[in-house]
């Protein structure tokens, strides 16, 4: 990575670098919790209501809800603290993406600075709709998974588990949707051109199932499909606009190379 002036960044200002990024991605998460903490009972009513609709339980007054439960003596402290840190990540996002591009910054000339503005500009959003359809498919899930419960058997499940595997859904998705912003800035930047992408379409397509398959909570096909059918669209989306802006890229070196090769050589005066 060059520094300001040119030279080449040590390998310990790489990592103090690092330690910075790192640190200030977790106090943006840090604060970010204490706003998923302190919206906790707006959060879970709205989570569990694949399941059951927590808030009227909890305004009757009823002592369960569905097949829902929380056990032990911690809990429910354990309960709210990954609900609010999990929501913290997700809240928090525009904030950690940025200090990941912030790492990777200082490595670029200007020009590539500018042009992985597109970054900071697009990962936010790319990542709320990933996040939006996580939560989207999320009740089909549920009903998917249920569905293989056996008959005159009762499914009972830990409330934290559940919490835990949703908001891993959620996350899921928004990650999963950062792909085509990263392949597009490399593009941009000049690290990565457009038949380079989509040449090896079909390790892609692999790899984009695989994903889905390893890291996606639920292992019923559905889910996976639904996850992996706009990865893969957005996949060739960002493939073909690398192409073209390597098109125009390409037109525009070969008009300035033409226009340098006509410049007629300087007659020395005898």
């Amino acid at each position: 990575m060059a520094s300001k002036s040119g030279a080449q960044m040590p390998l310990l200002d790489h990592l103090r670098e690092l330690r910075k990024r790192v640190f200030r991605a977790s106090v943006a998460i840090l604060l970010a919790s204490f706003v998923g903490w302190y919206f906790y009972n707006d959060i879970i009513t709205r989570l569990a209501l694949p399941v059951c609709d927590l808030r009227a339980a909890q305004q009757s007054g009823a002592t369960h809800c569905g097949a829902l439960y929380i056990s032990g003596v911690l809990g429910p402290l354990n309960l709210q603290i990954k609900v609010a840190i999990l929501a913290g990540v997700i809240l928090s996002a525009p904030l950690w993406l940025y200090q990941l591009w912030a790492f990777i910054a200082p490595g670029l000339h200007r020009k590539e600075k500018r042009n992985s503005i597109l970054f900071i500009v697009s990962a936010t959003p790319f990542f709320a709709i990933g996040a939006t359809l996580g939560y989207v498919v999320l009740p089909i899930a549920i009903k998917v998974l249920f569905g293989f419960t056996p008959n005159a058997l009762s499914n009972l499940v830990k409330f934290d588990d559940y919490l835990d595997f949703v908001m891993r859904i959620i996350l899921i998705f928004g990650l999963a949707f950062e792909l085509p912003i990263f392949l597009l800035t490399f593009n941009l930047i000049g690290f990565l051109r457009g038949t380079t992408i989509l040449r090896p379409w079909r390790v892609w397509i692999f790899c984009i199932v695989l994903f889905t398959a390893a890291f996606t909570p639920t292992g019923d096909p559905f889910t996976m499909i639904l996850l992996a059918l706009p990865l893969c669209a957005l996949y060739f989306m960002a493939g073909g606009v690398a192409v073209l802006v390597d098109k125009r890229r390409d037109k525009r070196s070969a008009t300035i190379q033409w226009q340098v090769s006509e410049i007629e050589e300087v007659t020395p005066i005898e």
